[in-house]
């Protein structure tokens, strides 16, 4: 056990509760596409394996109309996992809750929940690609007041009692949405702007987080709001590689890494303009991506201290493949957060 680990088990408020996942966006990019049935066939294969491995769950998120195949139903895609697993949580980091009726949520969220014996966890965000909005008939002006609206008639419909809500956005006439879950479903809420935050801690059951952008943010929103920073909950989406040789990780993994980044650059992620970032080549994306590499021994390290700085962290998932990056390469560094990471975190929040 290093040194950093034994200093942060002296910190008694590290919560050993803490589940910890695989990321999944279903990028399929040219030129190692797979043939998608065969994508997803050994995608999900791969997660059925990861559960067995002692990964506690596993997250999905959301875009529409790129041309590598970004995940465009994650609902769908987590209710196949639900039939070949059995203990992992299921959850998506996000889905972009304005593109859809709430109503149209609520049951398919009930359902899935039902089907996966309560396993399921809905997060959800504004997104930020004008493109979507605009084909999904929505305006990206109307943001908040979609997000507000849309939880507001999740909430009341998983309560087993009609639904009557009259909003700017939409109106729901007493309809009783049925079946209803066993119990709620968790909302969790991802956000970067300042109103975005505040709102997840108002009114949400938990922040999704990437890469820890607005951790920090969000503990002061609940502290603003009067309530307890114990209560909040954080979901992290976690970027760090682990690997026994990080150099040459960071060297092969290098394009799959530039296509992801630019990706989210293309799709406005990170503001447009002069001040977004360039990532021209692949070592551009390793050095000014989100990434950190990092040994099992460091990712151990790093995982901890994240769990100190933030005791309201209660998973923590990694990127389980990077676009085009064959299925084994993926797969094997799966196995090694799962034998060499994983178990020394957990004997210490043990402990």
């Amino acid at each position: 056990m290093t040194r950093t680990v034994r200093n942060l088990l002296e910190e008694p408020q590290v919560s050993a509760e803490v589940n910890f996942g695989l990321w999944y966006d279903f990028r399929n990019p040219a030129p190692r596409r797979l043939e998608f049935e065969d994508f997803y066939r050994a995608s999900l294969e791969q997660i059925v394996w990861a559960e067995e491995l002692g990964f506690d769950s596993v997250w999905l998120t959301e875009h529409h109309f790129c041309e590598d195949g970004y995940t465009p139903s994650p609902l769908v895609i987590a209710s196949a996992i639900g039939a070949r697993t059995r203990t992992m949580r299921i959850g998506t980091n996000l889905i972009l809750l304005p593109l859809y009726h709430p109503v149209r949520v609520a049951e398919d969220a009930a359902t899935l929940s039902l089907l996966s014996g309560d396993r399921f966890d809905l997060g959800v965000g504004a997104g930020y690609v004008e493109a979507e909005y605009r084909a999904f008939g929505r305006t990206l002006g109307h943001r908040p007041s979609l997000m507000e609206e849309s939880v507001a008639i999740l909430r009341r419909a998983w309560s087993g009692e009609p639904v009557d809500f009259r909003g700017k956005r939409f109106q729901v006439e007493n309809l009783a949405i049925l079946p209803a879950p066993e119990s709620p479903i968790r909302i969790l809420m991802g956000a970067i702007s300042p109103p975005a935050i505040e709102r997840a801690a108002r009114i949400s059951d938990g922040f999704l987080s990437s890469g820890g952008i607005g951790q920090e943010e969000f503990v002061k929103a609940l502290a603003a709001l009067d309530k307890p920073r114990e209560s909040g909950s954080i979901f992290a989406g976690c970027w760090g590689i682990v690997s026994n040789d990080p150099e040459r990780e960071a060297e092969m993994l290098g394009p799959h890494l530039l296509h992801q980044m630019q990706g989210y650059l293309e799709m406005g992620a990170f503001g447009g303009g002069d001040g977004a970032p360039r990532f021209d080549t692949p070592a551009d994306a390793v050095t000014q991506g989100f990434y950190q590499f990092w040994t099992p021994d460091q990712a151990v390290d790093q995982i901890l201290s994240e769990l100190q700085a933030f005791p309201q962290i209660r998973d923590l998932h990694f990127w389980a493949q990077f676009p085009g990056e064959p299925m084994e390469s993926g797969s094997r560094r799966i196995e090694l957060i799962a034998r060499q990471v994983l178990p020394k975190v957990r004997e210490a929040l043990a402990d």
